[in-house]
């Protein structure tokens, strides 16, 4: 704001999140049916845009079968004890960025 005294005037300033990049894609994973699957992520930045993890088509959320995790940049997933049904493409997406194994 500016204030002259018999005059005024405002302004704003509008500050947007720049999108976050992939820079650490997943990597395959072999493993024995009865283990735990584990696949990371390394984003460009912490971001507040919603990441998303998926078994084929299906979005996947944090329960007793699957853990999701935040840490700073890092996205990481863990399949609980998989079945010879789980598997399939893992994926992971923010913004209109993507990675997949």
């Amino acid at each position: 704001m500016c204030d002259t005294g018999d005059q005024q005037t405002t302004a704003a300033v509008l500050v947007k999140e720049s999108a976050a990049t992939i820079v650490e894609t997943l990597k395959d994973v072999t493993l024995y049916e009865g283990e735990d699957a584990m696949f990371e992520c390394k984003l460009s930045r912490e971001t507040t845009q919603d990441a998303q993890w998926f078994l084929g088509d299906v979005p996947l959320q944090s329960n007793e079968m699957n853990e999701i995790r935040v840490q700073g940049t890092r996205h990481t997933l863990i399949l609980r004890k998989v079945t010879l049904e789980d598997c399939g493409h893992i994926s992971f997406k923010v913004g209109q960025h993507s990675s997949a194994a």
